[in-house]
């Protein structure tokens, strides 16, 4: 193989069976995962990777979901099995608000997902991979799923669940579903329920993958590298960067400033085109697009009051102590949306304000301002 057919991207950035399994643990369903949409999905598996111990009481455990392209290595370096590095890592370790000496951190990876846990890329009963055939899975889905992830592992009831942006979906659906077993909830730039603007938003991401020559429908995981929707996935990686991040930020960042010695008037590209094609680039070689899609899919179904009677009363069968917080420059997942949360959680206190240049990503970035929230819930 010559040098530049090494570097180019593989038909999918999952984790695949045979790969390093890095601190990666699984538990297997033992019974077909039943589906809001209709029918089941067997043979599941979850990837999980814990921090901490259990106490003699099973009262310290805390669980982490993480984010449309997170996974479950919150914390710890990159290395074989482990494409990045945690991606809260400020957020768990000793003297830390998440130290494990004290609390047990479960992170799973959302069924659907690509770093382990079954998806798209996952290989179905017949052997082949899932591809198109995947389901849809919702956020009230995957809770069912971590329902068993939590019975396998003696939690009878979570000290907190924690999420931002999908996975503050995810753990909002937690508290509203299995109210019982969330005892304080904290939730970081994420909605009641998705709006028209940010399934607006995902638009154009699912088309750019679907209209890539190399997805194939959704069956391109078996394709040589350079030959799958790499090209489609990246552009979908360079729009949801944007929403990402706040327009003062980028202004502020790169202004009209060309990259490098690249003349934007002769093919060049100025410094905030080769930031997002950064962007793409490292994501197609740690993601997978058929993951990307259907849990694009999972948010934009995202919303606490279908079949409750609507958000109110959604949010009303939360019991948990709740920690809702948002960033003063979020334009994906505006401040009023959390403010939404706060108001209409029972057991919430006034909402809190990230004040951050960051944009939506801030809820990452500022991670020693989301640490001292955290530490103050968990002290409550």
């Amino acid at each position: 193989m010559t040098a530049v057919d090494t570097d180019l991207p593989p038909a999918s950035g999952a984790w695949r069976e045979g790969d390093d399994p890095g601190r990666r643990q699984w538990i297997s369903l033992p019974e077909p995962l039943p589906l809001e949409a209709g029918g089941t999905l067997p043979g599941v598996r979850i990837a999980y990777e814990t921090w901490g111990a259990l106490n003699a009481d099973a009262s310290n455990a805390v669980l982490v979901l993480h984010a449309l392209t997170g996974d479950s290595h919150v914390a710890g370096p990159q290395g074989p099995g482990h494409a990045t590095p945690g991606w809260w890592d400020a957020l768990i370790g000793p003297g830390r608000a998440l130290d494990p000496a004290r609390w047990f951190v479960v992170a799973p990876n959302v069924v659907g997902g690509c770093q382990g846990s079954t998806g798209p890329a996952s290989p179905a009963p017949d052997g082949r991979p899932w591809g198109s055939r995947f389901p849809l899975v919702t956020a009230r889905d995957s809770v069912v799923a971590e329902r068993a992830l939590a019975d396998a592992l003696g939690v009878r009831s979570w000290a907190c669940v924690i999420g931002g942006s999908m996975g503050g979906m995810r753990a909002l659906e937690w508290a509203a579903t299995e109210p019982d077993r969330v005892t304080r909830l904290c939730l970081l730039a994420s909605p009641a329920a998705t709006s028209a603007d940010q399934i607006g938003w995902a638009a154009p991401q699912l088309a750019a993958i679907r209209a890539d020559p190399g997805w194939h429908g959704g069956d391109y995981h078996d394709a040589p590298p350079g030959q799958g929707p790499h090209r489609g996935l990246g552009v979908a990686r360079r729009i949801a960067h944007l929403s990402y991040r706040s327009a003062g930020e980028l202004g502020e960042r790169f202004g009209r400033s060309p990259q490098d010695d690249e003349d934007p008037f002769h093919g060049g590209r100025y410094a905030v085109e080769s930031y997002l094609d950064h962007h793409a680039n490292k994501l197609v070689r740690r993601f997978d697009a058929a993951s990307y899609v259907r849990l694009t899919e999972l948010m934009n179904a995202h919303d606490v009051g279908r079949g409750r009677g609507g958000v109110a009363a959604g949010l009303a069968r939360v019991t948990a102590r709740t920690l809702v917080a948002g960033v003063t420059s979020d334009r994906l997942y505006p401040p009023e949306q959390q403010a939404e949360l706060a108001d209409g959680i029972p057991g919430a206190g006034p909402l809190q304000l990230i004040d951050s240049p960051y944009g939506h990503d801030g809820f990452l970035i500022e991670a020693a301002t989301v640490g001292a929230l955290l530490t103050e819930l968990l002290e409550a």
